[in-house]
């Protein structure tokens, strides 16, 4: 198309190029097919230039309207777009709609799965080695470290990812998807934190092992929200004036199909969150209540605006030192880190300190294993799983703590936290009192409350091993 244009009109690419508004470089890529162009704001500078309609470049007509027309910046000098500011809006669009409808893509994004890596009703999928017959305690599984850095065949840059990439000057696209996220919609906390690498996972006879690499917590990010974005991109486009999409084709998803095999740690960096089940079990009625956590889209960059269980937070050394590297690689003490930091309020462990983490000499640490030690305390692994939506590694646990001593070690449970807000049932009581385990309340939460997969997960799973988990 472009090279037509040119030639009836005599122009050279470095001519048309000015006019476009990108370099002659970019021009050249695209006529010869090397370069394949999913940038709105390019596209709508295209039929501007061209006099086209924007079906002939693959637009709807009602995303070009709205686009072109009532945003805040879209017009540059003399009335023309700027395809900078039109691509950033697309893009921040597109943002926003992931955020505010994720429930429903997680839904959709697990249709596209076969049925037996599903774990039904919440929008996981796992292969069948990743799971557990029953819950496994944590002191039953090895973690094991592999020293050597072992490489991905998918990062994040590759030309598939171009559509959720937007423009940071004519001509030139951000590198990374959490760049884009770091400029043009940074969530309060956005840090580039060391984060443990899951590179096998298996169960035999009630013990499992884990092994485990380094690396960085964008390496996540590059992957993970950009094949969500993508996907409600894919969403935005097929719906139009429907309410609703029943199902995405997988050609509409280049980047999720470059990926391939999503359990393949070789493909791209499985990097994995402990999400975990907080129950405080009543011992002498036999029955159980649990905290739920509602996390605020302007703290945060994964599972904004969703429900989900507390506490949750990657698997991450506290800080950069090569002493916390080797001090935190533990599942039990990551944990404990963020029931400190979502239940009571304290400060995250940012690796402001120059010291390691005195586990043993922390009140709160040293409680909780005295109550594990006692039976009072029990931690349980129910699997690792992928978020359907974005890819996201999650490893599923749940505490079993009695009421007598999460009263006593949590009696300062706060409501509002650095990353959202903990829900209560209301009616008088207290935000440690949590929400009680029943089946109306999981069920009500599973088929109709916006759950973060993760956590939908483990409610699910913990409901279905209730019996063993409040028993034993």
């Amino acid at each position: 198309m472009l090279r037509d244009y040119r030639s009836e009109r005599s122009l050279t690419q470095a001519s048309l190029a000015a006019q476009l508004g990108v370099d002659q470089t970019y021009v050249s890529k695209i006529e010869r097919g090397h370069r394949p162009v999913r940038d709105v704001g390019f596209l709508l500078r295209v039929c501007k230039v061209l006099d086209i309609p924007p079906g002939q470049v693959g637009l709807s007509s009602d995303l070009a309207s709205v686009i072109s027309h009532g945003k805040r910046g879209e017009l540059g000098p003399g009335g023309d777009h700027d395809p900078v500011t039109v691509s950033q809006e697309r893009w921040r669009a597109g943002r926003r709609y992931l955020n505010q409808h994720r429930a429903e893509l997680a839904n959709l994004a697990a249709g596209l799965y076969p049925r037996e890596e599903r774990l039904d009703p919440a929008p996981l999928i796992a292969p069948s080695q990743w799971l557990p017959d029953e819950p496994v305690r944590l002191e039953d599984i090895h973690l094991e470290w592999a020293g050597a850095p072992v490489p991905v065949a998918v990062d994040g840059s590759e030309p598939e990812s171009q559509q959720v990439r937007p423009l940071r000057v004519p001509g030139r696209q951000y590198d990374r998807y959490t760049s884009a996220v770091r400029y043009l919609e940074p969530p309060r906390l956005f840090e580039n934190r060391p984060s443990y690498r899951l590179l096998n996972v298996g169960w035999s006879r009630a013990r499992g092992s884990m092994r485990f690499g380094l690396a960085n917590y964008f390496d996540k990010l590059d992957l993970s929200e950009a094949v969500g974005h993508e996907l409600a991109l894919a969403r935005m486009k097929r719906a139009g004036g429907k309410s609703t999409v029943d199902a995405i084709d997988w050609a509409e998803l280049p980047f999720r199909s470059l990926i391939g095999d999503a359990f393949n740690h070789q493909r791209r960096a499985l990097i994995p969150a402990i999400t975990t089940l907080t129950l405080r079990r009543r011992r002498t009625h036999g029955t159980a209540s649990f905290l739920l956590h509602w996390r605020d889209p302007a703290k945060v960059a994964t599972a904004s605006g969703l429900y989900d269980v507390i506490p949750a937070g990657e698997f991450q050394p506290s800080s950069m030192a090569p002493w916390d590297r080797v001090n935190d690689f533990d599942l039990w003490r990551n944990i404990v880190r963020e029931l400190s930091e979502e239940l009571l309020g304290t400060p995250e462990h940012d690796g402001s300190r120059s010291t390691p983490i005195d586990y043993e000499g922390w009140d709160l640490y040293r409680a909780l294993q005295s109550a594990r030690t006692q039976g009072k305390v029990s931690v349980y692994c129910l699997g690792a799983a992928l978020d359907a939506l974005t890819l996201a590694t999650t490893i599923m646990t749940v505490l079993v703590i009695d009421d007598d001593v999460f009263d006593d070690v949590f009696c300062d449970v706060v409501r509002v936290n650095a990353e959202g807000i903990t829900v209560s049932a209301g009616g008088g009581q207290t935000v440690g009192d949590g929400i009680a385990f029943t089946d109306a309340n999981v069920q009500r939460l599973l088929g109709r409350e916006p759950m973060a997969p993760p956590g939908a997960g483990c409610l699910a799973r913990a409901w279905r091993y209730r019996v063993m988990l409040l028993t034993s």
